[in-house]
Formats: structure tokens, C-alpha cells, sequence
């Protein structure tokens, strides 16, 4: 059977590379390689010619609620503060957003969401705080808002809006819920 040059390329190449080396050091320049691979994606690497990152579109990320809410009135449900709020607004029952009725007390915890305000585009981080000391406002039924946008499970109660925070007040007594603006959000 004739041999081909690919054959005798083959054989010298390999003859000659073993005469050159030996198993030790091939397994250490192996071991090298391996090592300093990951560290390749960290070296600086010329990206002018690369695509640039598309500009998100603020409107896709939008939740349904940040598409209905409005800033004029806080005594409505799709107000922009009341993006995470859970119970009857204070604003109908002689409070106001961030304030509560006479003969109430704010609960000494709250709960937070973030929400988005329409006018400037920009999220704040709302404290969501229970007035507690009568029973539960006689609002008109608008005014009983459930609206948990982006609510997380209750394994993190802090950002839940299903519990009754008024503990560590006079009276445990449920009345109607504020939403104060802490500040702007990250």
C-alpha cells in the first residue's frame, strides 16, 4: 500500500515533536492554557466596529398600571402613588395622601413599592403607612383600592400589602392608608 505525503507530513511532524518534548511538559503547558483561558474575555478588545446597544423603549416595559396613572387626583385609585397600595385611601376620609384623618395614628411601620410618576417620568420609592385607631373608613366604594403592581409574595413582608401594620399603636384598629414619598428611587 503506497504511502501519501499527508502520511509522511504526518509522521515527521509528530516524530519531531516527540523527540522536542516530553509528556511532563506538554501536560504543563496544558495546564496553562487552562488556567489563563478565562481570563481572555477580560482582555481589552477593540469595539468600534460593534453594533450599538439598542435604546430600550420606555413604553414596553410600562406595567398596566403605570399606563393608567394619572396626577391629578389622590383620591382615585390609578393616582401614581397608589401603585402598591391595598385598603381605603385616607384622602377620602378627611386625610390626605401622605397624612392621616384626625383621631387616627400612623402605624410605626409600612410597606414600600416603587412607583413611576407620569409627569417627570422618574420612580420613587413610596412608604405605604396604615392610620389605625377607628374602624375602617365608610369611603365610597372607589376609594377601596387593591392595586399590588409588582407585588412580591409574602415571603417578603415588607414589600406586602396584604397585612394590617397597625401593631405597636394604641389601638389595632384599621382605618385607612397613606402614601408618602420616601425619595427617588436608584
Amino acid at each position: 500500500m503506497p504511502v501519501s505525503f499527508l502520511d509522511t507530513l504526518g509522521e515527521a511532524v509528530t516524530r519531531r515533536l516527540a523527540a522536542r518534548s516530553s509528556r511532563r511538559g506538554m501536560l504543563g503547558r496544558m495546564g496553562a492554557a487552562m488556567a489563563v483561558a478565562p481570563a481572555f474575555p477580560l482582555l481589552p478588545v477593540r469595539r468600534a466596529d460593534a453594533a450599538p446597544a439598542p435604546t430600550p423603549n420606555p413604553a414596553a416595559t410600562l406595567t398596566d398600571f403605570e399606563r393608567r396613572a394619572q396626577s391629578t387626583d389622590p383620591t382615585k385609585c390609578t393616582y401614581w402613588r397608589h401603585c402598591a397600595i391595598d385598603g381605603v385611601l385616607c384622602g377620602c376620609c378627611g386625610g390626605g395622601v401622605h397624612t392621616c384623618p384626625p383621631g387616627t395614628e400612623p402605624s410605626p411601620v409600612s410597606w414600600i413599592g416603587t412607583c413611576r410618576n407620569p409627569d417627570d417620568g422618574r420612580s420613587y420609592v413610596i412608604a405605604y403607612r396604615d392610620c389605625c385607631g377607628r374602624n375602617i373608613c365608610a369611603a365610597p366604594k372607589s376609594c377601596g383600592c387593591n392595586t399590588a403592581d409588582r407585588e412580591m409574595p409574602i415571603y417578603r413582608p415588607q414589600a406586602s400589602n396584604d397585612i394590617i401594620w397597625c401593631f405597636g399603636t394604641a389601638s389595632t384598629a384599621y382605618h385607612c392608608s397613606t402614601a408618602a414619598i420616601i425619595g427617588q428611587a436608584g
